[in-house]
């Protein structure tokens, strides 16, 4: 084994891809099989959503875009390139990452919600993540890797078992590594019936620890969600969804008395700053890769490059 990665949500997944394409013996080891990760239950479009620093979210970004616009054209990957808008009842300013869009404009007052103002519209990747997550995985086997469910209690204890050691381990970092910077952000989304959303919408007003969004899915529609900084609770809270879907369904009418298919809980991992960085352990090396907040999905193919990058030397 050249390489051990701990952590398999987007995160992991996508380096221990990385790392196995370019030749190396890769195992995963994770507490839980991807489907049960916090992956699971991101929107999930691109988008550098609570995430820093913005000098290097640019460049991971950028990388995201551009591999995940080419999976949306292959058949079974879960991603698709979904066109939608981001609406406000005040001023709204684009965020400095929204320059890798190329068709962001300003959006037409016939394109606004009832009581809503100001907003955007562009199209970017979107991933239906049970799909994506199984996608990740076979694709990791395929190229030779090894996943293993169980749990890491320390980091310190796995030095000798591999040359590199990645740390892909969310917000579970906070107390594996320890690292005190690290929050849970807890987002709590309801699995709905589509009743003929073709595009996605994201409310940009603030009022934590409530956003509304939904992104559709197909036949089914994703609704949020919570903003709930320092929560670690992942059972979904009835009282919570029951008010996700009110709050959605007062932008989109469609919504009202529709049919619940299922709930999920994820706990953003948090961070002023993305830890990518590396330390020694042992006699080999630990690579640091968490903090990516609500943008994991969209920064991970530019992580693993560049953490791959460093590897091979």
């Amino acid at each position: 084994m050249d390489v051990l990665v701990i952590g398999a949500g987007a995160i992991g997944l996508s380096t221990a891809i990385s790392l196995a394409e370019a030749g190396l013996s890769v195992t995963i080891r994770t507490a839980v099989p991807p489907a049960q990760t916090t992956s699971v239950a991101a929107g999930a479009v691109w988008g550098a959503v609570k995430v820093g620093p913005p000098d290097r979210v640019l460049g991971w970004g950028r990388t995201g875009l551009e591999v995940l616009s080419k999976l949306a054209a292959e058949p079974g990957t879960g991603v698709r390139m979904a066109a939608g808008r981001e609406v406000s009842r005040g001023p709204l300013e684009p965020y400095y990452w929204t320059r890798l869009l190329t068709d962001l404009r300003d959006c037409e007052e016939s394109e606004l919600p009832d009581g809503f103002t100001n907003g955007w519209h562009y199209t970017a990747p979107l991933a239906t993540m049970p799909v994506y997550l199984d996608y990740l995985r076979a694709r990791f086997e395929r190229a030779g890797g090894t996943l293993e469910v169980s749990p890491v209690a320390s980091l310190a204890g796995l030095a000798g078992q591999a040359p590199v050691v990645v740390n892909c381990s969310g917000a579970a970092a906070r107390d594996l590594v320890p690292d005190p910077a690290v929050v849970p952000v807890r987002g709590q989304v309801v699995i709905a019936a589509n009743p003929g959303i073709e595009e996605f919408l994201v409310s940009r007003d603030p009022e934590p620890p409530w956003i509304v969004y939904m992104f559709p899915h197909g036949d089914t529609v994703l609704l949020g969600g919570t903003n709930d900084e320092g929560n670690w609770d992942t059972d979904p809270k009835p009282e919570i969804a029951e008010r996700i879907v009110a709050g959605c369904a007062a932008i989109e009418p469609r919504l009202r008395g529709v049919e619940i298919l299922g709930h999920r809980v994820g706990l953003r991992p948090w961070r002023p700053e993305v830890r990518l960085e590396s330390e020694p352990l042992g006699d080999g090396v630990l690579w640091h890769n968490y903090g990516h907040g609500g943008a994991g999905i969209s920064m991970a193919w530019g992580c693993a490059a560049e953490i791959t990058s460093a590897v091979l030397g």
